[in-house]
């Protein structure tokens, strides 16, 4: 009896033991399921296969980084934001190219708030002189309307299309300690900007920026004298030493390249600094920049107008489509963007990298989101030998993921319809 007895609670042990594991095995497999839909955006990416398997197979590969936010609004039209993430990492480095402007330009006009100074604004004509090694003067510009050089002509180039010599103009006028500071002190931590764009120069020549002077009816009234940062900010809180090989000069150098000593910024901080640029009223007040009301339509218009729609400077459609920068929803496409969408963003595109930082409104079906990705297109692991796959892989894949988003935006359903009037502008 006794061995009959341990044998029959031997027998109800491994039973119960057998059921536990069932229900643990189940309870596990629910936690994936349920951790694979609120994985909200590789859920997305999996429902067009044919687009993004590719990507989603390889992702270390490509380097990838996707922010999205969805916005909805209460009774009042204030927007509350939902972000959701997909491989997004302050250290996982990649080079952010022109989406630096949005900031560059953000920040100079907040200078020249602060400066309070009468008559001196975004409209008031200025020259640039040279006081360092490898700078250069501006006396004017033959593509503004009066011929003059303003902040406000660099920051509509700088949107329009992507012009780097404004950029680098602000650049200057900021300079290069005011302009790292601003933003640090305003919670953007990951952010390292330590270099005009396009132009090669020594890290102590970036250092120092030019001699600005501002006129009104022909009367000088401000006057900046030659600026020295002395203190670097390429502090490498990034892993930012890549690839197999890269050109120097024109020479193949076997071994990775150092971008600790380049411009960096996180995908959180530029999706950050575009809300506080668009929403000012829903980020705490440290956050926000000190900008006129005027500034803001100023930047709103230029983030989000087209350059067929510029008469100063006047661009030709052929060489600048509608998509010329906006790779999220268009990538490289000569196709015509409907009247109805607008894209308020800054895109970034060297060395491989492609990155688009974008707030999107459809004004017909009520629609809005903000998107913020990366992807790096660079099979051969060499940087700087312009051999990239734009044209394959990556505009298509900037293309379709804003697309991707926008459809799930068009099937999600909102208790309150946003009214975008504030964002309808006069182009």
């Amino acid at each position: 009896m006794q061995v009959t007895s341990f044998t029959k609670r031997r027998s109800i042990s491994l039973y119960l033991g057998l059921i536990c594991c069932i229900t643990m095995a189940a309870c596990a497999g629910n936690k994936q399921a349920t951790s694979r839909q609120i994985s909200m955006i590789e859920q997305i990416l999996e429902n067009k296969p044919e687009q993004f398997r590719a990507i989603l197979d390889n992702p270390d590969q490509y380097r990838v980084q996707i922010l999205y936010t969805q916005i909805d609004r209460d009774e009042h039209n204030q927007p509350h934001f939902t972000s959701y993430t997909y491989r997004v990492n302050p250290q996982e480095y990649f080079y952010p190219a022109s989406t630096v402007k949005l900031p560059g330009a953000v920040v100079a006009l907040e200078k020249l708030n602060e400066l309070g100074i009468a008559g001196l604004d975004k409209y008031t004509p200025l020259q640039v002189d040279s006081a360092y090694s490898c700078q250069t003067s501006v006396r004017g510009d033959s593509t503004s309307a009066d011929g003059k050089a303003t902040i406000a002509h660099y920051i509509k180039k700088l949107f329009l299309v992507s012009d780097n010599d404004a950029y680098n103009r602000l650049y200057e006028f900021v300079g290069q300690q005011q302009l790292n500071q601003s933003l640090h002190q305003k919670g953007f931590k990951d952010v390292q900007l330590v270099h005009r764009l396009s132009i090669s120069l020594s890290p102590d020549e970036n250092r120092h920026t030019n001699p600005f002077r501002f006129y009104k009816n022909d009367q000088l009234i401000y006057e900046q004298p030659l600026v020295n940062n002395p203190t670097p900010f390429t502090q490498a809180k990034f892993e930012g030493v890549l690839g197999k090989g890269h050109i120097a000069g024109d020479k193949l150098v076997e071994g990775p390249m150092d971008f600790t000593v380049k411009n960096y910024i996180s995908i959180e901080a530029l999706q950050g600094i575009l809300k506080a640029v668009l929403f000012p009223e829903e980020v705490p007040a440290e956050q926000r920049f000190n900008l006129t009301a005027d500034d803001y339509t100023f930047l709103y218009k230029y983030m989000s107008m087209l350059p067929r729609e510029s008469d100063y400077p006047a661009y030709d459609p052929i060489e600048y489509p509608d998509g010329y920068v906006k790779f999220l929803m268009y990538g490289n496409s000569k196709e015509r963007i409907p009247e109805n969408i607008r894209i308020f963003n800054k895109i970034g595109n060297a060395y491989g990298f492609l990155t688009d930082n974008a707030y999107i409104v459809d004004f017909d079906k009520q629609v809005e989101f903000m998107l913020t990705a990366v992807i790096l297109v660079n099979e051969n692991e060499v940087f700087n030998d312009g051999k990239y796959e734009y044209e394959t892989v990556g505009y298509p894949f900037m293309q379709n993921l804003g697309r991707a988003f926008y459809e799930h935006e068009l099937q999600r359903k909102k208790q309150h319809l946003p009214k975008l009037d504030k964002f309808k502008l006069q182009y």
